[in-house]
């Protein structure tokens, strides 16, 4: 069997993340979120893979190649405009051909264990549509299923609070027949503004075509819409990381728990580490470090003397270089934090951390949320950020500042209580 993977989105609700780079490249765990899925695609038996790309796709192409890296083969089907879902599994008409194929999104934290469920409940019936479900607490932000025995009567993608008549949510897991390409023919455009293939599924369904719906574990699915979420799967992935040393550790350097330490990288003396953490090629950590579980860092990042990183992804290229800390954040590429920079992560009123999405403050869920910061970031010494703000790429933040607010990409943060925003100058020579 064939499998599609979809990857043409841009992933606004990740920004500043996604200024830079597409959601499905974002690293949790060591590897980027679509490589992750394609293992688990491979350990479920599919090898022969389709991407539809769009929106940065040559950062993909260049990193995936053609696929023999992971033992599998890659074709890129290319949307040229983000039409939505339909429109995107309407392009593989060709590539997928006259038999039954598998397509998921780019964008979930999947196991294969959940893969393998779905391909096999589709070989046990000759319905033209599988899909997966899985039960969830706030079923209105996902696509809503209502089932009689494992058969499907409807699905509502994304239905107002009265609407919702289950709590079981499309997990995005599929398996179609080539009737699929028939529906998409004659989906009409969402309300919001998009050919959502949820949409090609209700006509199959009022049509008189059997679905059917197989249960997966929320222990083996996550998806990744929103920054904190990259947190969540960032955690799921290194609990399941094996130990693996490539790299050099001094004397006097303490391990406890999963390391993952690639090779050209040295843990330098009186460094502290409490797994699982991952820590890629070409790393500089210590001396007298302290890096905390589930933090993931890139390759060529240095973290220096006395810094403390916890329950965060570091991007490659980021310099922490001294007297800092890091806590439940996430710090995009080529980075500089001055000494001193603090990321606040946690409310004096312990009240969940709120954070600005699309426009709207959104509650995180989270006691502790840090910063996320885009890349090509500079802050200047002793630096504080408060929780759940979020600092665009390109930034300046000058020394002994308080950052209370979001800071939008390529401006220059000064003053101390106005905090007045300034366009960087364009040599950016006068700092």
């Amino acid at each position: 069997m064939k499998g599609l993977v979809l990857a043409a989105g841009e992933g606004v609700r990740l920004h500043p993340l996604t200024l830079t780079r597409s959601k499905h490249m974002l690293p949790v765990g060591g590897k980027p979120i679509l490589e992750h899925v394609l293992l688990a695609l491979s350990k479920a038996g599919i090898d022969d893979i389709g991407i539809v790309v769009g929106y940065r796709r040559e950062l993909i192409q260049s990193r995936l190649g053609d696929g023999s890296k992971f033992g599998i083969r890659l074709s890129y089907i290319v949307q040229e405009q983000a039409t939505g879902t339909a429109g995107a599994i309407g392009l593989a008409n060709r590539f997928v051909g006259d038999e039954k194929f598998f397509v998921t999104y780019g964008d979930l934290c999947l196991g294969s264990d959940s893969v393998r469920r779905v391909i096999n409940a589709s070989k046990n019936h000759a319905e033209d549509v599988t899909l997966a479900v899985l039960p969830v607490l706030n079923p209105e932000i996902y696509g809503v299923v209502k089932l009689e025995g494992k058969r499907m009567m409807d699905l509502i993608e994304k239905p107002s609070a009265d609407a919702v008549h289950s709590n079981l949510a499309n997990a995005g897991l599929y398996v179609f027949s080539p009737r699929i390409f028939e529906a998409i023919q004659e989906t009409a455009l969402s309300s919001r503004g998009e050919f959502e293939i949820t949409d090609s599924v209700r006509l199959l369904i009022q049509g008189g075509c059997p679905v059917s719906a197989v249960e997966i574990s929320s222990s083996d699915w996550l998806d990744v819409g929103r920054p904190w979420d990259l947190l969540d799967a960032n955690q799921r992935y290194l609990s399941m990381m094996a130990h693996h040393v490539e790299g050099n550790i001094e004397d006097n350097v303490y391990v406890k728990g999963n390391l993952h330490l690639g090779k050209d990288s040295t843990l330098r003396s009186g460094t502290y580490i409490e797994g699982p953490v991952f820590i890629g090629e070409k790393c500089d950590v210590g001396p007298n470090a302290y890096m905390r579980p589930s933090t993931s860092i890139g390759n060529n990042v240095r973290v220096g003397s006395c810094c403390e990183i916890k329950s965060s992804i570091i991007f490659d290229r980021t310099q922490i270089p001294h007297l800092s800390y890091v806590g439940d954040s996430v710090i995009g590429e080529n980075c500089n934090l001055g000494a001193g920079t603090k990321t606040a992560n946690l409310r004096h009123d312990g009240k969940p951390v709120f954070m600005e999405i699309k426009g709207i403050r959104v509650n995180s869920g989270r006691r502790k949320l840090g910063t996320v910061m885009g890349d090509n970031v500079k802050t200047g010494v002793n630096v504080t950020i408060l929780p759940g703000v979020k600092i665009g790429p390109g930034s300046w933040i000058n020394a002994h500042q308080i950052v209370s607010r979001d800071v939008p990409a390529e401006s220059l943060l000064t003053g101390t209580v106005t905090q007045d925003l300034q366009e960087l100058p364009s040599d950016r020579s006068q700092g």
